[in-house]
């Protein structure tokens, strides 16, 4: 249902944290704060704010009384204002300079890019190390701007918000350890490469879901832009060619990397993908969220090797070369065919007879003693069956059981099978 528009800060605050909607509980991990201050609120005593607040979706224009934002919010640490109508940058100002605590704070799908932030307006955001614009439409000099005034800003969300550039401010953001700017369209990488120049001391880079086609950038340069990247996701991009993952070994800290969905993989297997892509990462302890272990690095560089065996010389990769140096030539892998045997040649030994015959492994001891009934010239009922393993030491084993199966004696080529006669 659709909340009524005009709505302030304070009054969705007072109706979601009432006592009927919010109560106070005492107990481990339930205590909320009601902070004791001289303003006198007719409201104060009433409300239990936790010092996470979640406003997301409330309709939300404006701030409301400033001095009743400070009265109840001076505790609160994250706040999420996700999915409300503000437009107006001085509004969302009030909220935040009014919240002294906030470290985290969520404007994703409002409207904010009807208004232009001002610095005095974005001072007082400085306390944030989390911010979250996604789908908020925020124009790269809004960025800037908020990077100015937030010196301690360690994450920064910029996803779904149409760029197909990147706009590079004169000043270094030297704080920001993680970015995520998913589900946009950068396509080149000379807009990626601003990115290491605006946050030289960049951890994380999530590039999900955008349409970088290469990274056409030579290995030292990429050591120089990104030189404290660990994890990178450039998950459904646009990557074709091997080139690009082998140059992601450039970056002389990353462990982490995910390449799910990517054009250059699809025509491979799963277990293609993965150990191909191992082999050509030695660095990267973690591929698509899952550790890679010592056992299956050896393997997928063992597999490499493999791979490659067979391929014209000027076509082999780099790291074959390096990989025969680490393990040698190895040869290929035998075929082993693990479908249980379905018939055996045995040899059929009766008084002074032996006689050659195929059996089915299939069939019972029943089965069996009807099909040699013809041979030995003996009915079922008076026939002894024994078998004889000839790699066995403790000689024939008698098939005692009518309704056993022969595959459960583990009959193979060369086998024997001895009939006696019980009236014998």
């Amino acid at each position: 249902m659709d909340q009524p528009s005009g709505r302030s800060f304070m009054q969705v605050l007072c109706e979601k944290y009432s006592p009927e909607n919010f109560p106070y509980r005492r107990g481990p991990g339930m205590g909320v704060h009601v902070p004791a201050t001289p303003q006198g609120s007719p409201m104060k005593d009433r409300l239990n704010l936790p010092s996470v607040l979640v406003l997301n979706g409330c309709g939300i224009t404006c701030a409301g009384d400033e001095k009743e934002i400070a009265a109840f919010c001076a505790h609160v640490s994250e706040l999420d204002l996700s999915d409300n109508k503000l437009e107006d940058w001085h509004e969302v100002s009030k909220i935040v300079s009014n919240v002294p605590q906030l470290e985290f704070l969520n404007l994703s799908s409002n409207p904010l890019n009807l208004s232009v932030l001002e610095r005095t307006c974005a001072g007082s955001f400085s306390g944030v190390r989390k911010l979250v614009l996604n789908n908020s439409k925020a124009s790269w000099e809004t960025v800037h701007t908020i990077l100015q005034e937030l010196p301690d800003l360690e994450e920064l969300f910029l996803c779904l918000n149409d760029y197909e550039t990147v706009s590079c401010p004169s000043i270094c953001c030297h704080s920001l350890k993680l970015l995520h700017i998913t589900d946009n369209n950068l396509q080149d990488w000379t807009e990626i490469r601003k990115l290491g120049v605006m946050f030289p001391s960049l951890d994380t880079l999530v590039l999900a879901n955008n349409h970088l086609n290469a990274i056409e950038e030579p290995g030292d340069s990429l050591a120089r832009l990104f030189p404290n990247l660990r994890s990178i996701s450039l998950h459904k991009s646009g990557l074709q060619s091997w080139e690009d993952i082998d140059k992601l070994n450039s970056f002389p800290k990353l462990e982490e990397v995910r390449l799910l969905g990517i054009p250059l993989l699809q025509p491979y297997t799963t277990e293609e993908r993965r150990k191909l892509v191992v082999a050509r990462l030695p660095s990267v302890s973690k591929l698509n969220g899952s550790v890679v272990t010592d056992g299956e690095r050896e393997d997928s560089e063992r597999f490499f090797i493999r791979y490659y065996v067979d391929v014209p010389q000027e076509e082999v990769p780099f790291r074959y070369h390096e990989l025969i140096t680490k393990y040698g030539k190895l040869e290929p892998l035998a075929e082993v065919d693990l479908r249980p045997q379905s018939s055996a040649k045995v040899e059929v030994h009766f008084n002074d007879q032996v006689e050659e015959m195929s059996i089915r492994l299939d069939q019972t001891v029943a089965e069996l003693k009807k099909q040699l009934k013809a041979l030995v010239q003996l009915p079922t009922s008076n026939m002894l069956l024994y078998y004889f393993d000839h790699e066995a030491p403790f000689g024939p084993e008698e098939m005692k059981y009518s309704s056993r199966a022969l595959h459960s004696f583990g009959i193979r080529d060369g086998d024997k099978i001895y009939v006696e006669s019980k009236t014998k």
